[in-house]
């Protein structure tokens, strides 16, 4: 077992996410952020951007990717706009085979070759694994607000999404722009949106999801809607049962609210009711959190286990 640092890098560390993963790499007891890439932030130090940030040392750079094999890293988390990994797959699965590379785009969710990582499902998966792709914001909370009754479901359910909008990046659009949203809450894609197969595609059940922007800038709110075999008005036991083990799901009575979640690395689940065979709850999470860099830390610690001796949550301070 190894006692050094883990050397890691992140590509595409200007964004909401990237900035996330920094923060969360400087406070982890084994981890060395080596490299931070930002074409828009090359020669700055990096702590002038992430206050607080450890090293005054560290610049982001902006080589050329071809050069990462230098940087001799143990895992880099690739935070870039869907699209853009996939463009340079030789490099992640071919020229660095002793590195694991942790994808947050939606890049290689559907894909053989590449573990879908969700931490708390796919924990034994994920300690073998190299190539990593990380679940996407709304379908994490999806999912884990499916799961444990999967095998219950009458019909594909109905689950309805509110995202703030750091949930749409920084490049600007109409999903982040503050005179759109203004009192308001924006509907888009209203079928087949990514999040809406991958659900399906990773619970092998179709559900059908519909996603809003609203005026906060972090968080997820979702409504579950399930019509269910048989009686169940036991729903919260089962839930509570389900999640035992994983203190970065959180199961309660009450009506989760997304401000209580904001900057905390759990999914919460609760306010479960029921009409008749219709049964409906709450799922909430913070998207650049366990919707995005909390999760990517967790895959590090699992894929790194054996070598390191770290578990999943090492490094992630779920009490906040």
């Amino acid at each position: 077992m190894k006692t050094q640092n883990i050397r890691a890098a992140i590509i595409g560390a200007r964004g909401y996410v990237g900035a996330e993963l920094i923060r969360l790499l400087d406070q982890h007891p084994q981890v060395e952020l080596v490299a931070a890439f930002s074409r828009q932030y090359e020669g700055i130090q990096v702590n002038a951007v992430i206050e607080d940030f450890s090293d005054p040392t560290l610049i982001y750079r902006a080589d050329d990717l071809g050069t990462l094999s230098g940087l001799e890293a143990d895992v880099i988390f690739l935070a870039l706009p869907n699209g853009l990994a996939k463009n340079y797959r030789h490099i992640w699965e071919q020229q660095l085979p002793n590195t694991v590379i942790i994808d947050l785009s939606a890049d290689f969710r559907f894909d053989a070759d590449w573990c879908y990582g969700q931490p708390e499902t796919y924990s034994a998966d994920v300690q073998q694994a190299r190539l990593i792709a990380n679940p996407g914001c709304y379908a994490t909370g999806a999912q884990l607000g499916l799961k444990p009754i999967k095998h219950l479901l009458l019909n594909p359910p109905q689950v309805f999404g509110v995202s703030g909008f750091s949930g749409a990046g920084t490049s600007p659009s109409d999903k982040n722009n503050p005179n759109v949203l203004k009192d308001n809450l924006l509907a888009y894609m209203l079928t087949d949106h990514i999040h809406e197969r991958e659900v399906s595609h990773v619970l092998q059940q179709e559900i059908h999801f519909t996603p809003h922007v609203a005026p906060h800038f972090r968080g997820i709110h979702l409504t579950i809607s399930a019509q269910l075999h048989g009686d169940h008005d036991d729903l919260l036991q089962r839930f509570q049962d389900y999640y035992a083990e994983h203190p970065l799901i959180q199961v309660q009575k009450e009506i989760p609210q997304v401000a209580l979640n904001a900057r905390a690395h759990h999914v919460c689940m609760g306010g479960f009711q029921r009409q008749g065979e219709r049964y409906v709850w709450v799922v909430t999470l913070d998207n650049l959190l366990k919707g995005a860099a909390t999760q990517a830390v967790q895959n590090m610690n699992l894929s790194l286990a054996k070598n390191y001796g770290l578990n999943m949550n090492t490094g992630v301070n779920y009490a906040v």
